[in-house]
C-alpha cells in the first residue's frame, strides 16, 4: 500500500497522470473510473458489451476500472439487470484479460443495497439493521437477525473469492449512498438494540475482514464510504465519518468519499445544478484523518484541471472521473496528448440508467451506436446545419478523411446546444457546443456562417417553430410582454421547469402547468430538486392540469381526472412543448430534430450515423 503523508506540499508534487501504487500494484494513472449501473449485464452476469466498455476506458489510460456493483446474496435484486457477484467470476475474467494490456487495475464492487432495493425481482423481503420504511418506496423491510447477518457476511468473502479466483487486483465494498451497509452504519435506519446498534460500525469492519482474508495482502482492498448522509440530525454527519475513519482507514488499502443516503439519492451523482468538485472539503477532512490510507476524491470532478487542482491542493490522492470517462473514454490519454476532451454536461440524461424502462449506459455527448468508420477520403461532403446533429455529422466525416464543407444560417455554431445552455443547470452544453466547433476547426471543416444552403449531403437543420411564445423564444432572450406568465409543460423534461425557473428569478408571476402529477416528472433523480427550486423561486404549480384555452389575461385549465375547470392569471403563454420537424429534401440525410425534435442524445447520435451512412454508400 502506498502511504503518502497528508497535505498539500506532497500533492503539488504529484500529477494526474502519474502511477498510484496499492498493495504492490501499479496503475498507471490516478483516475478512477468508479463503478454505476449500466444495464449492459446478461441476465444477471457480465456480458461481452461490459467487457468492451470497461476495456474501451482502461485503453484511454484510466489507472483503475471499478466494476458495476455485483450483490453478495440472490435476495438483493435492485434492478433488473443487476449483477449477482455468484454469477460474474467469467465476466470479472473477461474484464481483466481486456484491460491488462493498458495496464488498468480493476476491482470488482461488492454490495447489498439492504432496504434501497427492490422486492419486485426476488418476491421476498428486503433485508435492513432495522425495519424502518424506506424513505422512497414506504415499503417496510424485515429487520436481520444473526442468521441473514452472518449470510451477508459469506455472501461478501464468497464473492471476494469469486473475483480472486477471476484475477482482479482487488475489491471495492459498497458502504455508499444505497448500499446496506451504510444503512447498518447510520442511525436514521439502524435503531437496533444489540451490538450492531450499540457499535453501528461493527458490520462494516466484520465484513472488510472477511473480504480482506479472501484478498490477502497482494490484491488492493477499497471502501466507497458515504461521508455525510445531508440528515444531521439523525445520520451520518462529517464530524462522525472522521471519527470512523480513523478506525477503518488502516483496513484498506484506498477509500473512495462519498455522500448521499435514501434521504439525499442525488447528493451522490448530482446534475449540473451541483457546482463540480462539491465533495473537495468533505475530502480534504477524511484525508487528514486517513493515516496515509490514498483517498479518492468523488463527486462531478468532470474537467482534468479541476482533478488536478485537487492534488495539487492536497484534496485527494487520486481523483474518481466516471461521467467524465463515459463521455471521453479517451480523457486521460487527451490529457497526456494536450488534446481537447469532451466535455460531461452532468445532465444525467443517458448515463443514469437505473428505471423501469432498463435504457443501457450511453452519453449525450458521446452516444454509441456501435459501427466501424469507413474510409472517407476523396469524398466532397456538404453538411447544412451548425447544431449538434450538424457538427457531429461534419466532425465524424472529417475525421473518416472527407472533404467537408458546413453551412449554418446562424452567425453562430451551436444550434439547440446554446439554447439548452441557457436552463439553469445546463451551462456546460456551451462547452460541448464549444468543443463539437473546436474538432471541425481542428479537422479541417470548411465552415460557411449566415449563408443558406439549397441542398446538401446530410440535412440538419433543426425544428420548425410554432405559433405564438415558445420555451425557445425565452431562453434565445425574447422580451415577453409584462403580467403573469404562464409556462405550459406538456413534456415533463427539464425545459418547462428551467424556463419558470428563470423567469421567476427575473421576478415574473409564473404558473407551471403540467398534466403530470408532479412537476418535471422526466427529470429523474433532479425530480426532488427541481421542485424544491420551483417552491423557492416562487413558481406555482398547476399539476394534474389540462391548457384549454389563454387569452382576456386568464388562463383556463382543467383537472385531468376531474375536467372541473379553473382559472389562473395569464398575460403570456409560453408554449414549453416539442416543436415541429423540418423538411428535408429526398436526396439528403436527415438527422437531429429536422426528423423529430428531441433530445441532444438523437441529435448527435443520428449525426454521426448520417456521416457514417454516406460514407457507407
Amino acid at each position: 500500500m502506498q502511504r503518502v503523508p497528508p497535505g498539500g506540499a506532497r500533492a503539488a508534487l504529484t500529477s494526474l497522470l502519474d502511477p498510484l501504487v496499492l498493495a504492490g500494484r501499479t496503475a498507471p494513472s490516478r483516475v478512477l473510473f468508479g463503478p454505476h449501473e449500466t444495464n449492459l449485464g446478461r441476465g444477471r452476469a457480465l456480458s461481452e458489451r461490459h467487457v468492451a466498455y470497461y476495456a474501451r476506458r482502461a485503453a484511454g489510460g484510466c489507472g483503475i476500472v471499478v466494476t458495476e456493483t455485483a450483490s453478495v446474496h440472490g435476495g438483493d435484486h435492485p434492478y433488473e439487470r443487476s449483477p449477482l457477484a455468484a454469477d460474474c467470476g467469467p465476466g470479472w475474467a473477461d474484464v481483466v484479460a481486456a484491460c491488462r494490456p493498458h495496464g488498468a487495475l480493476v476491482l470488482a464492487s461488492l454490495g447489498h443495497t439492504g432496504a434501497q432495493g427492490t422486492s419486485a425481482y426476488a418476491q421476498s423481503a428486503l433485508w435492513a439493521p432495522s425495519a424502518v420504511p424506506d424513505v422512497a418506496t414506504r415499503e417496510v423491510p424485515v429487520a436481520m437477525e444473526q442468521p441473514e447477518i452472518d449470510a451477508l457476511v459469506a455472501g461478501f468473502a464468497a464473492g471476494a473469492r469469486i473475483a480472486v479466483g477471476a484475477g482482479v487486483d482487488g475489491v471495492e465494498v459498497d458502504a455508499g449512498a444505497r448500499s446496506l451497509l451504510r444503512q447498518f452504519a447510520s442511525g436514521l435506519t439502524n435503531h437496533r438494540g444489540d451490538a450492531y446498534g450499540a457499535d453501528r460500525p461493527r458490520l462494516l469492519r466484520e465484513v472488510l475482514a472477511a473480504v480482506r482474508a479472501e484478498l490477502g495482502s497482494g490484491r488492493v482492498l477499497s471502501l466507497r464510504l458515504s461521508c455525510d448522509e445531508e440528515a444531521p440530525w439523525a445520520g451520518i454527519t462529517p464530524d462522525l465519518a472522521v471519527e470512523r475513519v480513523r478506525e477503518l482507514a488502516p483496513l484498506v488499502d484506498l477509500l473512495v468519499v462519498v455522500r448521499g443516503s435514501g434521504l439525499a439519492a442525488s447528493a451522490y451523482r448530482p446534475d449540473g445544478h451541483t457546482r463540480p468538485g462539491f465533495n473537495a472539503d468533505l475530502t480534504r477532512r477524511v484525508r487528514a484523518a486517513a493515516g496515509g490510507t490514498p483517498v479518492v476524491l468523488q463527486g462531478s470532478v468532470v474537467d482534468v484541471t479541476a482533478a488536478q487542482r485537487a492534488l495539487d491542493e492536497g484534496v485527494a490522492d487520486a481523483v474518481e472521473m466516471t461521467r467524465a470517462q463515459i463521455a471521453d473514454a479517451d480523457l486521460v490519454r487527451k490529457a497526456r496528448a494536450g488534446v481537447p476532451v469532451r466535455p460531461c454536461t452532468l445532465c444525467n440524461q443517458a448515463c443514469q440508467v437505473r428505471g423501469v424502462r432498463n435504457p443501457l449506459v450511453s452519453c449525450v455527448a458521446d452516444p454509441a451506436d456501435g459501427a466501424g468508420l469507413p474510409d472517407g477520403a476523396g469524398r466532397r461532403v456538404t453538411v447544412v446545419g451548425g447544431g449538434p446533429a450538424g457538427l457531429e455529422a461534419a466532425r465524424v466525416l472529417a475525421t473518416a478523411g472527407a472533404d467537408v464543407r458546413l453551412v449554418e444560417r446562424s452567425d453562430r455554431l451551436g444550434g439547440a446546444l446554446r439554447l439548452v445552455a441557457a436552463l439553469p443547470g445546463r451551462s456546460r452544453f456551451a462547452d460541448l457546443a464549444d468543443w463539437l466547433a473546436g474538432e471541425v476547426a481542428r479537422l479541417g471543416v470548411r465552415v460557411k456562417l449566415g449563408k443558406t444552403a439549397e441542398g446538401g449531403d446530410v440535412v440538419a437543420t433543426g425544428a420548425q417553430r410554432r405559433e405564438g411564445l415558445t420555451a425557445a423564444d425565452a431562453l434565445a432572450g425574447a422580451e415577453l410582454p409584462p403580467g403573469p406568465v404562464v409556462v405550459h409543460d406538456p413534456v415533463g423534461g427539464p425545459v418547462g421547469v428551467g424556463v419558470a425557473e428563470l423567469l421567476a428569478a427575473a421576478g415574473r408571476e409564473v404558473t407551471l402547468v403540467t398534466p403530470d402529477a408532479v412537476a418535471g416528472e422526466r427529470l429523474g433523480g433532479d425530480l426532488g430538486p427541481a421542485n424544491a427550486r420551483l417552491a423557492r423561486a416562487g413558481v406555482r404549480r398547476a399539476t394534474s392540469s389540462v391548457l384549454c384555452s389563454a387569452g382576456d389575461g386568464v388562463a383556463v385549465l382543467a383537472g385531468r381526472w376531474t375536467g372541473e375547470e379553473r382559472w389562473v392569471p395569464c398575460a403570456v403563454l409560453v408554449n414549453a412543448g416539442p416543436l415541429l420537424p423540418g423538411d428535408v429534401p429526398q436526396a439528403a440525410v436527415a438527422a437531429g430534430d429536422v426528423v423529430a425534435p428531441r433530445t441532444v442524445l438523437e441529435a448527435v447520435l443520428e449525426g454521426r450515423r448520417a456521416a457514417r451512412a454516406l460514407l457507407s454508400g
